[in-house]
């Protein structure tokens, strides 16, 4: 009897049509080679997640002052800085509307390669505290993107990248049911949490990575249009965006001319041209090369910023820049990109389906090998 179960499943076997066969290869031994990168690139990953709430936790009361009447200029911004930490640079200016909320300085010390959030007081300019948890994150997403191992690292992850796409469009193939019917339904939708080890992790792995499919997709895809230049221009063109960067357009510094306060605009921005958005960003690499003040409004995070909109200024007459439709688009598309790979595409709930789709992704290597191996020991055993 054990015989002729073992050839019937045998002759199953050998039915199945080209195509599936082909399907069942690419889900499987790619995934099997590229297991242990992507455990540890989507782990990474997850943690960035939620690295805004973090750093707001760590920098606890620093977010808050006592609100004065008159606020510092940029040059006092940072002489003060440069008073207290003379070996830190800053590379972006975060400004409150919140009349109570501290200015967020990211800094970075070239010299002890170190990057820190420093909170000022906007009144009298004292620096409240040096926050050191963005480090944690910049190195985390250094690893995510590369294993610190420079361009050889970033190509190992954009393959795998590539092969946990094809493994999540097979998977979808492999999951759907010949024929729809409530058995189907039940296995392909629910988890049979009391069955045994074998059956669990099958369930967790084929039920778990159908949910989490969209969330996935998004992650790989937005991943692999930040790694290639050619697939995020291609993207940018077909949003209507020109390839040239905004800051490759805008007036260049002028030495002979002298500039108006960057804080006055930054806060005209937040007071009336954007009066609904809590928070206004500045880089300062960018300022010190162009003739224009370039603020971005929105929610301020560490890599992307929710519900953008740019404001530009000539830095020495102070008036409104409006750059061609398709350059803003261009920084719209990048920061859309940006914004799906981090989570922070529709709020909270948008971070938690990242988060949990995270934790997903990295349990499905895993899963997906123990299935395989519980099958290669059964095969043997026939």
């Amino acid at each position: 009897m054990k015989g002729n179960k073992a050839k019937r499943a045998i002759k199953k076997k050998k039915g199945k049509n080209l195509f599936n066969r082909i399907v069942a290869w690419l889900h499987l031994w790619p995934s099997i080679v590229s297991g242990l990168v992507l455990v540890f690139v989507c782990l990474t990953g997850t943690i960035i997640v939620y690295c805004d709430e973090i750093m707001d936790l760590t920098a606890g009361n620093a977010r808050y002052v006592e609100e004065g009447t008159t606020r510092i200029s940029a040059d006092e911004i940072i002489t003060n800085l440069k008073e207290e930490y003379p070996d830190f640079m800053i590379s972006e200016f975060v400004f409150f509307k919140d009349p109570s909320r501290s200015i967020r300085l990211r800094a970075f010390n070239p010299v002890e390669r170190s990057l820190s959030m420093i909170y000022m007081d906007p009144y009298t300019g004292n620096v409240i505290k040096r926050d050191n948890s963005i480090y944690f994150f910049f190195v985390t997403a250094h690893l995510h993107a590369s294993f610190l191992a420079g361009e050889t690292g970033h190509w190992i992850v954009a393959i795998s990248t590539i092969i946990f796409v094809i493994s999540t469009i097979t998977g979808l193939v492999l999951w759907w049911p010949k024929r729809w019917t409530k058995t189907t339904r039940q296995a392909s939708f629910t988890v049979k949490w009391k069955a045994k080890f074998k059956r669990l992790n099958y369930d967790l792995h084929n039920v778990f990575g159908f949910y989490s499919l969209i969330i996935c997709l998004i992650l790989s895809v937005t991943g692999l249009l930040i790694f290639f230049p050619a697939l995020s221009n291609l993207t940018i063109r077909a949003t209507g965006g020109e390839l040239a960067h905004l800051k490759e357009v805008l007036p260049v510094q002028d030495s002979t001319k002298t500039s108006k306060d960057m804080v006055t605009f930054a806060y005209e921005v937040l007071e009336k041209e954007y009066p609904d958005k809590e928070m206004v960003s500045i880089w300062n690499y960018d300022q010190q090369k162009l003739g224009a003040y370039v603020f971005t409004s929105g929610k301020v995070g560490l890599k992307s910023i929710e519900h953008a909109d740019i404001t530009i200024y000539d830095r020495y007459t102070g008036e409104k820049i409006q750059p061609g439709k398709g350059y803003l688009q261009h920084e719209k598309t990048e920061n859309i990109i940006w914004q799906l790979h981090m989570g922070q595409w529709w709020g909270q709930l948008g971070k938690l389906s990242t988060f949990i789709g995270g934790i997903i992704a990295t349990t499905l290597p895993v899963t997906g090998f123990l299935v395989w191996w519980g099958r290669r020991k059964k095969k043997k055993k026939v």
